[in-house]
């Protein structure tokens, strides 16, 4: 009976971001039209703002219940959930639909999560993300925020060429459909969490790898729904600047909120995120910039690579869960023989990006 009632939590849960999806896409969409505000700007500020709302209810919740089980969730959730966001939310969005990479992703919102998933690394390093660390964080969330509003006008205005309107949505209409959207998204989030953490904990699987795996997927869940429609729908700049944007403001607001509540001992930070998991976020975020430099564009081919990744990184939480002694045999395969081929498959790419421009010029 547990189980019937988590399975069908689980199923309700994905129902409910499904049209939570649907809404939140439309209205962000609306939105960008209205306010003549490029896809890629709404993208990496208003829908990744919403779509990190699970997170940072849980990462939150969980900093206030205190003691190390609330510390390790609500950071595993936030290095689990970018990890899972680059991976499977990027990596699935390519496989509905290829996505063309702005150039400013290139320029800037990838270095700048690059350099801000490093610099979250360094000060977690220490075994404890202190206040003063999240103080610097949140400051950091404020730079961003200004920087992308006045950079906004920057950016050509390609909504009018782009979206799909009737020309009569205004702006009542757009907030309705982005709050109802949230509203879904949320409560499906949580109700997804729920079941799938009651399963989890029924078969006995250990609390690091609900935490970074269940929950951060269960929470990320809202950015792949929305980019996966987005990308269904042909709104690339959304799938992608959500997946950027929420990244960034994963560890930016959350981890900086976090941090500034968790009081003067700070948010215990677990040894193998520092030595395993963090590295992993920072790999993945550094292995966007040669994929987006590959003819700007993430074919099919690269999104199935992504969700091969993280199906290999799923593997390696089990076996280390469950001490096996397969565990150092499957790290010695990954780094010998996978982790040189996907990039030999990058630069493959690339090399033949270049040739086509070559040719065409």
């Amino acid at each position: 009976m547990p189980y019937a009632l988590s399975a069908f939590q689980i199923i309700a849960g994905i129902l409910l971001l499904f049209g939570g999806g649907e809404l939140f896409v439309a209205g962000s969409v609306a939105l960008a039209l209205l306010l003549g505000i490029p896809q890629i700007v709404i993208g990496l500020t208003v829908v990744s703002l919403g779509t990190s709302a699970p997170e940072l209810f849980v990462s939150l919740l969980s900093t206030l219940q205190g003691g190390s089980t609330g510390d390790a969730i609500a950071v595993t959730n936030v290095v689990g959930s970018n990890i899972f966001n680059v991976l499977v939310v990027l990596g699935a969005s390519a496989v509905v639909m290829p996505l063309r990479v702005k150039s400013r992703l290139v320029r800037r919102d990838v270095p700048l999560l690059l350099g801000v998933s490093m610099a979250t690394w360094g000060m977690a390093s220490g075994g404890r993300l202190t206040w003063i660390a999240g103080l610097a964080l949140m400051t950091g969330t404020v730079i961003n925020l200004v920087w992308e509003s006045r950079t906004a006008s920057e950016q050509p205005d390609e909504a009018s060429d782009e979206l799909d309107t009737d020309g009569r949505s205004t702006a009542p209409v757009a907030a309705a459909k982005l709050a109802a959207g949230l509203g879904l998204l949320v409560l499906g989030s949580q109700v997804l969490v729920k079941g799938a953490i009651t399963a989890a904990q029924g078969l006995g699987v250990s609390e690091a790898v609900i935490g970074l795996t269940i929950v951060s997927a269960g929470t990320s869940m809202p950015e792949l729904v929305t980019s996966l429609v987005a990308a269904y729908r042909g709104k690339a700049d959304l799938a992608i600047g959500n997946v950027v944007g929420s990244n960034l403001l994963n560890q930016l607001v959350i981890l900086g909120l976090c941090g500034l509540v968790s009081g003067s001992d700070g948010l215990l930070v677990d040894p193998v995120l520092i030595t395993r998991d963090f590295p992993i976020m920072v790999a993945t975020t550094l292995a966007c910039l040669p994929i987006f430099w590959s003819g700007g564009v993430i074919s099919r081919q690269e999104g199935w690579v992504l969700l091969g990744l993280y199906v290999l990184y799923l593997v390696e939480q089990v076996l280390h869960s469950t001490a096996s002694t397969g565990l150092d045999q499957f790290r010695f395969v990954v780094l010998a023989a996978v982790v040189p081929l996907v990039l030999v498959f990058v630069a493959w790419n690339a090399l033949a990006w270049r040739q086509r421009q070559l040719k065409s010029h």
